[in-house]
């Protein structure tokens, strides 16, 4: 089952995929379980996605953004070209626990110089920050013949 979107909707998904690039290609093999794999990562990740496909007529085009949008639960936006597009929503993720990073120990030589680092860093911005915020003086006047006069 594949989602089915309002032309409004669809047109402002087709204006945001514009500036967008492929970021997956169905070439030779066709539509081969790592594929569909791969595009269904992406579109987790992006929402939003263009797929090339290389070497196909337009009605198995056609065929395959249908296939495509109803194995995944996506909604087919649009179909120009070499150049699918797709949108499906995020998933929510099950989330594991995850384990929480250890603390480095104090008195480490690296955690010292990472401080001594950081210390240069942040009184490097101090100093960008304070040449800022000078008043700007105007530039000396000119007289004579440095002015260009006598």
């Amino acid at each position: 089952m594949s989602i089915e979107l309002t032309s409004t909707e669809r047109r402002a998904l087709r204006a945001r995929a514009h500036s967008l690039n492929p970021v997956v290609a169905i070439a030779g093999n066709g539509l081969t379980p790592n594929v569909l794999a791969e595009i269904d990562r992406s579109l987790q990740a992006h929402e939003l996605i263009k797929i090339r496909v290389q070497g196909v007529e337009r009605e198995e085009r056609d065929a395959l953004l249908v296939e495509i949008s109803g194995k995944l639960e996506a909604a087919p936006v649009q179909h120009i070209g070499n150049i699918l597009i797709l949108w499906r929503p995020r998933r929510e993720e099950t989330k594991t626990p995850e384990k929480k990073p250890a603390a480095p120990k104090s008195g480490t030589a690296k955690s010292a110089a990472a401080f001594a680092a950081a210390a240069r860093r942040a009184a490097l911005a101090k100093a960008s920050t304070d040449r800022r915020n000078l008043p700007r003086t105007p530039p000396p006047r000119l007289r004579g013949a440095a002015r260009g006069g006598r």
